[in-house]
Order: structure tokens, then C-alpha cells, then sequence
């Protein structure tokens, strides 16, 4: 999801050393401009410290090639994640290494904004030693995402061709599909070995993702395949002559039937033989120590010490409220009729949908633009730091949209070539009702995901693993925080879009509910499909799609609500501590200027904040 820039591991080191020379060595300053000693050593830590977070970072990214096409960088670009035990033991040797090296920094002579870099990054070593005993409860291939969707969708959208090495990567990475799956099978076994296997409903989806990229040239005569389409239009762009280009086409086409055809078969054949050990049983209760790992996710996610008793009363107590704000609602546009019934007119009448046709898909795409626009124009009442990235809306390919989420966003580039894209899912257009349009757009672009991860990737002087990294519970919380703010500056001009909103939010709500239903009280698929259904509008495939999601994603659904509830409580303690003198664009400077940190550091960052303006 990111500029190229150079990450030699060897530079680092001749780095580090020029900085601490810099800090250290003779000063050629007036005498009255001389740095006290205390000050000196200060600087020394501070320099030591941040060349070390970018070591740290570098040498993570340089480990991994997908991050670096992510990131925009091409040092890797013909090569796959390694998923072997031995990469995965290596990169448990690397992180305690750089446990090690943090130890070497003096804490106490940081400033404070370097300090916070360090208690961040020696926290997020410590998590990913500390969750290597989880290694192999993940799912690494399920409807939402995977290794076997992330072949296509990082060569589409992420593998640039500028140049004939840059197709010729391209071709070196459908070459290496085959090692890359082969990796995955022996994860998934080892998996599979410990009673961990993803459940039955979720195999129909992988095949299904699996076969359709293999339809069409070269592997049949329907059209050109989804890869071979994208290669092509690619390279027909480079200032090549026919003849070159039909030789980079006839490289992809062997590449594409000797390597990536049989590697997928290959896939999709053992998969059927793991199905076969697949149970129906969806919660991650059912795992050796499943609570305790479920716990470990809530953790992870909401940056809090909640249980999941908690969140689930937390869910549904926000529940009650909300469906309080849409009887309002309900009343204002004169329904007759109780909430349930405002569900299933909300659900089923015609004018809230656009036509199931590509111009009805073009209308809400336009729409969705436009929403966004007008929001632009009214970021001023409300931040003082904008994104420089451009951002742009895009419908989900047809080779995912059917197993994709609703929406989703995809930061910029690094270097801002490539925008920042909210991509809205409309395969089945009454997935997709024009009340919820404006709060999506809002979420997935401005002022939400894009607002909050394109500035925290363009701050200065933080380190870089602060810039792309961050708690989930604070980037979902500030996207749903932003559903909320366009209301509080008038808009949501339409009640029905107010709905809409509150719509979304129950959604968030009601995951806290499934979320520890599915997880920790044993709920079934069913069950959970159920509670969603009379307790939301959304329709019965929406909510189904849903809690598919939520068992293969165990905890992160728990993250929006936990994070936006904490947002409005520390906006409401400045508010209160500030009186007149609280101006909300301050207020989100706090918010957005330190990256997307945990919301325990998120509260005391806003409690400084009150404590300096208040002198």
C-alpha cells in the first residue's frame, strides 16, 4: 500500500556511527552557543535512538518483498514473502537482536517525542515475541484474504511496470508461485497438525478465488486470463517496439502455464483434501488454548485489558442506544410502524438502491466522489493539517469482489505516485444502499482512512515504523469517529443518510456481540447470522458475509467501536478541561500527529495536551 527509497542494511551501521561522530565531536560554535554537556548527551541518545528505529524498520522491510511493493520500493520486486520455519525462527532471532540493541539506549536522556518512539517500538518487539506461540492459529488462506488473493492483488494494483526489469519481475514472480504455495501447504499442514484448520464454509471460497484466475488465455480461449490482461496492458504502455513486447507477452504466457496454472491446481487440490478435515464448529474456543488466544487477539486489537464479557456488554449496551437514535429517526420521516418493520422497509424498498447495472455502478462511484469532494471543502472547520496524497474511488475487481469485503482502502504510495484508492465492493448492488453511501465514503476516505494514515505516512521527524504501523484499534476507531464528525458540521442533510450513519454504527456495535459470541460464548454461524439480522437493516447476505468475516478475523471486528468510544471520551475530557479555550482542530492535531499509537498512549498524549494548554 506505499515511494522508493533505498534500505541498504550496510549503510546503517556507517549511519549510525556518522551520527554519533556529529553529536559528539569538536564544536566549532561561538562560545555562547555552546550546547551544555547534559544537552549534548541528550542529542547523542536522540540521534542513536531514531537511526536505530530506522534500522530496525529497514532491516524488517529488506526481509520482506511484499511490504517493499507495498511500501513502493523495488529492491525485491521479483520475489514472494518467505513463509518457511526457517525465515520465521530467523525473524524471531532478528527481533530479539533488536530487543537487544534497545537496551543500549540511555531512556532517560530522550526527548519526549523520541522517548514515545522507543516505548512503541520496544512494545511491538515484545508483542511479536511474545505472539509466536500463535504463529499457527492464523488463517492464511480465507475468503477475505490470503496468500492465494495476494498473488493477484499485489501484482494488479501494487507491481508497477515502468520498465522491461520491472516486467521481467513481474514475470520472475508468477515463475516463483509455485515455491510460494508450496511454503503454504506446509503451513497450513503443520496447522492442521495442531487441530488448527479453518472452517468448512470457507473452502467453497477458495476455490472459487483460486479458478477464476485461471480462466481465460492462456489456460482456455475465453479472453485473456486476469493476469495475462494485466501484464498486457502493462507492458503495451512501455516505449517498446511489437516485437519486444511480444516477447515480454510470450515470457508471461509460459510463465503463467508452466508455473502459476499448476501451482494453483496444485492448491486447489489440496485444499479438498484439508476440507475433509474441516469442521462446522466456527469459534477459535475450539483451538488447544483457544481462550487464552482469543484474549491475546482482544488484546491486540483494542489496546485495552478488556475481556470478552465485557466487550460483549460494552456491545450490547451500544446497541440499546442506537436503536433509541433510529426510532428519532423513524419518527422524523413519519414511519408507522415499529423498528423492526423500519429495518425491512429500509432493507427492501427499491428507492434506496441503485439499478444492478454497470450504470447504476458508475452512479454510486460517482456519487462517492462527489460526497468526498464536497468534504474537502469543509476540512478547514476542522483540522489544521491535511493530506498531501491524492485519493481516488475504485470499484473491487471482478476476480475479488465476490468474496471482498463492503469497502476497504488502500493507502498511497510513499513517494505520493500512486493515490491513496477507497475501493467500494459493488458486485450485488443491494449490498450497497444509497443511505449508507455517504458514511462509507466518509469512513474509507475523507476525513477517515485516508485523512489518518496519508498524513501519518507524510509526518516528519517520526520514525518510520510509527508512519506505516499502528494500533488497530486506533486506525478503525478514527474511521468511524469520522462517520460521526460531517454530522457535527451540518451534513447528513438527508435523514435518511442520518440513518445511514447510525446504521454503520449499530454494525460496529453488534460486532462486539458476535464478535465474543462466535469467540468465547460459543455461538454458531447461525446464531450469530441471526442476531445481526433482527437486529440491524442490513440484509440477510450482507450479514452473513459479515460473520464469515468475523470467524476468520477472530477480535479485529472489536476494534472500531472500542476506538471511536475512547476518541469521544478524550474529546469530551479536553472539551470540559478546556472550556472555551478547546478548539477542535487542536484537538485532532493531538490526535493525528503522533501516528496511530494505542489508546492507552493515546490518553496521555490528549491529558498533555489539556496539561500545557491549561497553564
Amino acid at each position: 500500500m506505499r515511494q522508493h527509497f533505498p534500505l541498504k542494511t550496510a549503510a546503517l551501521p556507517l549511519l549510525l556511527s556518522s551520527l554519533l561522530l556529529s553529536a559528539c565531536g569538536p564544536k566549532t560554535a561561538e562560545p555562547s552557543a555552546v550546547v551544555p554537556a547534559a544537552s549534548v548527551q541528550q542529542v547523542d541518545q536522540n540521534e542513536r535512538a531514531n537511526a536505530l528505529f530506522e534500522q530496525i524498520f529497514n532491516e524488517r522491510v529488506q526481509r520482506n518483498p511484499v511490504l517493499q511493493t507495498s511500501l513502493g520500493i523495488k529492491d525485491d520486486y521479483d520475489k514472494w514473502q518467505d513463509l518457511s520455519d526457517a525465515a520465521f525462527e530467523a525473524e524471531l532471532a532478528l527481533t530479539r537482536q533488536h530487543l537487544a540493541l534497545l537496551e543500549g539506549i540511555d531512556v532517560a536522556a530522550l526527548d519526549k517525542q523520541t522517548r514515545l518512539s522507543y516505548q512503541l517500538m520496544q512494545k511491538q518487539l515484545q508483542e511479536m515475541l511474545d505472539d509466536a506461540r500463535w504463529r499457527l492459529y492464523s488463517y492464511p488462506v480465507n475468503q477475505m484474504f490470503g496468500v492465494h488473493s495476494q498473488v493477484p492483488a499485489l501484482l494488479i494494483n501494487q507491481h508497477k511496470i515502468d520498465s522491461v526489469d520491472d516486467a521481467k519481475a513481474y514475470i520472475a514472480r508468477l515463475n516463483a508461485v509455485p515455491e510460494l504455495f508450496r511454503q503454504l501447504q506446509q503451513l497450513l499442514t503443520q496447522s492442521a497438525e495442531a487441530g488448527i484448520i479453518v472452517p468448512k464454509f470457507v473452502f467453497p471460497h477458495l476455490y472459487s478465488a483460486s479458478e477464476n484466475l485461471l480462466q481465460g488465455a492462456p489456460f482456455s480461449e475465453q479472453g485473456d486470463s486476469t493476469l495475462l490482461a494485466d501484464f498486457s496492458a502493462k507492458v503495451s504502455a512501455l516505449p517498446l517496439s511489437e516485437h519486444e513486447q511480444k516477447l515480454l507477452l510470450d515470457e508471461a504466457r509460459v510463465a503463467l502455464i508452466t508455473s502459476v496454472g499448476p501451482a494453483y491446481r496444485s492448491l486447489i487440490s489440496f485444499l479438498q483434501q484439508l476440507e475433509q478435515q474441516a469442521g462446522t464448529d466456527d469459534g477459535v474456543w475450539r483451538f488447544p488454548e483457544g481462550a487464552a488466544f482469543y484474549q491475546n487477539r482482544l488484546a491486540r486489537m483494542t489496546t485495552t485489558d478488556y475481556s470478552a464479557e465485557q466487550i460483549h456488554q460494552l456491545g450490547l449496551q451500544q446497541v440499546e442506544r442506537i436503536h433509541s437514535e433510529m426510532r428519532q429517526i423513524m419518527q422524523q420521516v413519519g414511519f408507522a410502524g415499529d423498528l423492526a418493520e423500519f429495518f425491512v422497509f429500509m432493507r427492501e424498498a427499491p428507492q434506496f438502491y441503485y439499478p444492478d447495472t454497470e450504470e447504476g455502478r458508475a452512479a454510486y462511484l460517482a456519487e462517492a466522489t462527489a460526497v468526498i469532494d464536497d468534504m474537502r471543502t469543509r476540512l478547514d472547520e476542522l483540522f489544521l493539517v491535511k493530506p498531501r496524497a491524492e485519493m481516488i474511488v475504485k470499484a473491487v475487481e471482478p476476480f475479488r469482489e465476490q468474496t471482498a469485503g463492503k469497502a476497504f482502502y488502500q493507502r498511497p504510495s510513499m513517494d505520493g505516485s500512486r493515490p491513496g484508492v477507497y475501493y467500494a465492493n459493488l458486485y450485488r448492488m443491494s449490498d450497497m444502499p444509497k443511505y449508507q453511501l455517504e458514511a462509507l465514503a466518509y469512513h474509507e476516505g475523507i476525513p477517515g482512512h485516508h485523512m489518518q494514515l496519508a498524513i501519518a505516512q507524510e509526518l516528519e521527524g517520526i520514525p518510520k515504523f510509527r508512519r506505516f504501523g499502528g494500533a488497530t484499534a486506533y486506525i478503525e476507531g478514527w474511521g468511524l469517529y469520522s462517520e460521526l464528525l460531517p454530522k457535527e458540521i451540518g451534513l447528513y442533510q438527508d435523514p435518511y443518510s442520518d440513518f445511514g450513519r447510525l446504521a454503520m454504527e449499530l454494525w460496529r456495535a453488534a460486532r462486539l456481540v458476535v464478535d465474543t459470541g462466535i469467540h468465547a460464548k460459543k455461538w454458531s454461524r447461525e446464531q450469530a447470522i441471526q442476531y445481526l439480522v433482527d437486529n440491524t437493516p442490513n440484509p440477510e447476505g450482507d450479514a452473513e458475509k459479515a460473520i464469515e468475516r468475523y470467524i476468520v478475523m477472530p477480535g479485529q471486528a472489536t476494534a472500531y467501536m472500542v476506538g471511536m468510544i475512547k476518541m469521544l471520551e478524550l474529546r469530551e475530557l479536553a472539551r470540559t478541561e478546556l472550556g472555551e479555550r478547546f478548539d477542535i482542530r487542536e484537538f485532532h492535531n493531538v490526535v493525528l500527529q503522533n501516528g496511530a499509537v494505542p489508546l492507552d498512549v493515546l490518553e496521555q498524549l490528549v491529558r498533555d495536551y489539556i496539561a500545557a494548554k491549561g497553564d
